[in-house]
C-alpha cells in the first residue's frame, strides 16, 4: 500500500495539470472583448451617467454622443487619454481604459441615434446668418448643415451649445488642438465677421431640430 501511494499521488498530480491546461485552453477560447473583462456595452453604459441614457445628454454642458461616426469618437478619446484634448474629467477617465476598449464603446455609440437638445434658445435673425456663414466656412467637413457624423469632425446641429461654446473657447486658448482645415476657416471667419460671425453660427445649430 506504501509503494502504491506515490504512485496514485503522481497519477492525481497528471489528472489535476491535465484539467488546469484544459481550462487555459478554454479560457482562451473564451477571451474577454476587452483588457477588464467587461463587454463593450457594459463600458458603454458607464458613460450614460454624464453623457445620458444611449448617448443622449441631458445637461447643457456635456455632449450628446449618439452618432457619431466611431473613428472621430475613437481619436477624440485618446486625445482625452493622452491629455491633447483639455478636458476636467475625461482625461482622468480614459486612462482607464485601453485603446481597444476606447474604440469598442466608440463603435457602441456610433450607431445609437443623435437626439438634439431640446428648447434651446435662439436668434432667428442670427441663425439665418449663420446658416450662411455654415455654408461658407464650415460645410465642407461638417455636411449637411452639421447633421453628418463624417469620420473627421463631430455632430453640430442640435448639439448643447454650452458645450460647443467651450470647445471653441478650448480651440482658442490652444488648450485643444486645432485641426489645420479648421483653423484656416475659422481665422478667415474671425477676420470677417469677429465674434458675432460665432454667435451666428451657434444659433444657426441651436435652430436645428
Amino acid at each position: 500500500m506504501k509503494k502504491m501511494l506515490p504512485k496514485m499521488l503522481l497519477l492525481t498530480s497528471l489528472v489535476l495539470s491535465m484539467s488546469t491546461s484544459a481550462f487555459a485552453a478554454d479560457d482562451k477560447k473564451k477571451k474577454p472583448a476587452v483588457m477588464s473583462g467587461a463587454s463593450a456595452t457594459m463600458l458603454a453604459n458607464t458613460c450614460a451617467g454624464c453623457h445620458g441614457f444611449n448617448g443622449v445628454s441631458k445637461g447643457p454642458a456635456t455632449p450628446s454622443i449618439a452618432g457619431f461616426s466611431a473613428e472621430y469618437l475613437t481619436e477624440l478619446l485618446k486625445a482625452y487619454k493622452s491629455g491633447d484634448a483639455a478636458s476636467t474629467i475625461m482625461g482622468r477617465i480614459a486612462k482607464g481604459y485601453s485603446d481597444e476598449e476606447l474604440a469598442q464603446v466608440a463603435e457602441i455609440y456610433s450607431k445609437k441615434k443623435f437626439v438634439n437638445a431640446p428648447d434651446q434658445k435662439f436668434d432667428e435673425k442670427l441663425a439665418k446668418k449663420g446658416k450662411k456663414l455654415h455654408n461658407k466656412y464650415c460645410e465642407k467637413c461638417h455636411a449637411d448643415g452639421g447633421t453628418a457624423a463624417d469620420d473627421d469632425s463631430g455632430l453640430l446641429a442640435g448639439q448643447w451649445t454650452p458645450y460647443l461654446q467651450a470647445t471653441l473657447a478650448d480651440f482658442h486658448a490652444g488648450t485643444r488642438e486645432m485641426p489645420k482645415k479648421m483653423k484656416k476657416k475659422v481665422k478667415k471667419l474671425l477676420k470677417k465677421e469677429g465674434e458675432d460671425g460665432i454667435k451666428a453660427l451657434l444659433s444657426y445649430y441651436a435652430s436645428q431640430k
